[in-house]
């Protein structure tokens, strides 16, 4: 029997979601949970993976177990109860024995904070950028993202990957003058390691006055990771939503 599980996790304390030697990730966490709770060696495989310091609002994750569950109420206050603070679950479900978290999304997206003041209770959570930011140059570069489906020059350098290829179909920041903070939205069918804190840190770039918009099409023409910016920090970067045609 097959079963998705729908959670959000608070990355900070985490090298990430994907399992690792000694290191402490969610994968490993919620592993964990699970064989208490059935006292059976269960794996689980994500929607995709997150790095170091990376947050998730919606977050999926498949396993399996040879019986059937029969209280799945039950089984998320239990997983819920053994799973530190960093991780919840919101409910479980049961799926096709074929279906697939990672190959079955048809849409990811990911939203990325920033803050323009100094907030304790933030540093988790965005990126402080006191200078000022010129969000119309911005957006008029960030669409420059929709129209081309290369992004060479924003996956992590010596990553693994068969094609950089990704279809993206929003990419947008928006600002909230009454909290002083800025939204970077983008939706993409896939993306690449590090691709998005790779386009932030660019597109900041942009905003800062440091790249053109000209400059900024040649970054994404290059191919070349060395062309774009530094990458965003982690803390600002939340995996905010999955969509899969039967959810």
């Amino acid at each position: 029997m097959r079963y998705y599980i729908e959670l959000a996790y608070k990355g900070t304390r985490f090298h990430g979601w994907q399992m690792q030697g000694n290191a402490y990730t969610v994968q490993s966490e919620l592993n964990r949970a699970l064989q208490v709770a059935f006292r059976l060696p269960i794996s689980t495989y994500g929607c995709g993976r997150t790095d170091t310091g990376v947050h998730a609002r919606q977050f999926f994750a498949q396993f399996d177990v040879p019986e059937p569950i029969e209280d799945f109420d039950r089984l998320v206050y239990k997983l819920n109860g053994i799973l530190l603070p960093d991780i919840s679950i919101f409910r479980i479900f049961e799926v096709e024995s074929n279906a697939s978290t990672r190959f079955d999304a048809i849409a990811r997206t990911y939203k990325y904070f920033i803050t323009t003041y100094k907030s304790p209770f933030l540093q988790d959570f965005a990126w402080y950028i006191p200078t000022p930011l010129d969000l119309k140059k911005m957006n008029r570069a960030a669409k420059l993202l929709t129209k081309t489906t290369e992004f060479g020059s924003f996956v992590k350098a010596n990553a693994e990957t068969k094609t950089n290829t990704c279809y993206v179909k929003e990419a947008e920041f928006e600002e909230n003058p009454a909290n002083r903070t800025i939204t970077f939205t983008i939706t993409s069918n896939r993306f690449l390691r590090s691709m998005v804190r790779t386009v932030v840190g660019t597109l900041v770039d942009v905003g800062k006055g440091k790249i053109s918009y000209k400059e900024m099409k040649a970054i994404i023409d290059s191919q070349d990771r060395q062309e774009a910016s530094d990458s965003a920090p982690a803390a600002g970067l939340f995996l905010w939503a999955i969509r899969y045609p039967y959810i």
